[in-house]
């Protein structure tokens, strides 16, 4: 156990509101060094950003995706000898205690084996809450996780090409094929919006809507389609479940907006797949 252990966060930004730069106050504090990857194209967000002497800068002027982002404060953090890396979406804040619990966490739990730790994700999903005080989950969102530095360099840290969809999954799952865990402590939770989701029924059958972007639909397909060639081995029912799209195709088709252009861009994920086409979309 690391009695000291040096914690350091990264959050990417993208075209970020208000609200966004100021969930950064709600972490700040918390951590010792920040690192803002913003991908927004066009113009700095340096003069919105809160004055603090813990906060790394970079604007990159140009989409580079998560993944890329990720491992840009991943690889600074370990430079600087940090030992873990809090990962923030621009969206997500932390409105309790929630963070100062899972540092204590770090200190009172061997974390030799702990890939990721991570509180409970409260969504729209209408997903149960356990009842464990602690659980081992397949996966987990990105924001609001404490990644273990060490072992993201041993598994060779996100996939840059997967650009934005299915880099949580990937990560996960790498975390655990190399003999790791997560490890969730349900007794703490942070708010995660997942954008317009809701669900509608039909008779007996409830569908998922999303509502995710054309562009979105591209990579979710195209992504998760990789994600079972690595992975199948060591979670085949999960991994065939990620790109079983029939029935949220059918939702889209059903209650979306813009359906005919998203599943054109769900079966150009596809094709881009069998191409083995990586990386970000290009028209």
């Amino acid at each position: 156990m690391v009695k000291n252990p040096k914690l350091a966060a990264i959050v990417t930004l993208y075209n970020p509101t208000d609200e966004d730069i100021r969930n950064i106050d709600t972490y700040i504090d918390d951590v010792d060094r920040l690192y803002i990857i913003d991908n927004t194209e066009g113009e700095s967000n340096f003069d919105r950003i809160p004055k603090n002497d813990k906060i790394d800068y970079r604007f990159k002027n140009e989409n580079v995706g998560v993944a890329t982002a990720l491992n840009i404060g991943a690889e600074s953090a370990l430079k600087e000898g940090f030992d873990y890396l809090l990962t923030m979406d621009q969206d997500t804040s932390f409105n309790d205690d929630t963070l100062k619990v899972l540092k204590n966490d770090l200190v009172n739990i061997d974390m030799s084996k702990i890939g990721i730790l991570t509180p409970w994700h409260a969504t729209k999903l209408r997903v149960p809450k356990p009842v464990k005080k602690y659980d081992l989950p397949d996966d987990v969102m990105t924001s609001a996780n404490i990644i273990n530095l060490k072992i993201w360099k041993e598994i060779g840290g996100f996939k840059d090409w997967l650009f934005i969809d299915g880099v949580d999954i990937e990560y996960c799952l790498n975390v655990i094929s190399h003999g790791y865990y997560i490890l969730r402590n349900n007794s703490v939770q942070v708010e995660h919006n997942l954008g317009d989701l809701f669900y509608k029924k039909i008779g007996r059958r409830t569908f998922l809507c999303t509502n995710h972007s054309a562009i979105r639909r591209y990579y979710i397909m195209r992504n998760y389609h990789y994600i079972l060639d690595m992975y199948r081995e060591y979670n085949p029912a999960y991994c065939y479940s990620l790109v079983s799209q029939r029935h949220n195709m059918l939702g889209v088709l059903l209650f979306e907006k813009k359906k005919i252009k998203k599943l054109k861009m769900y079966f150009r994920g596809y094709k881009d797949y069998k191409k083995g086409i990586k990386g970000k979309y290009k028209d």
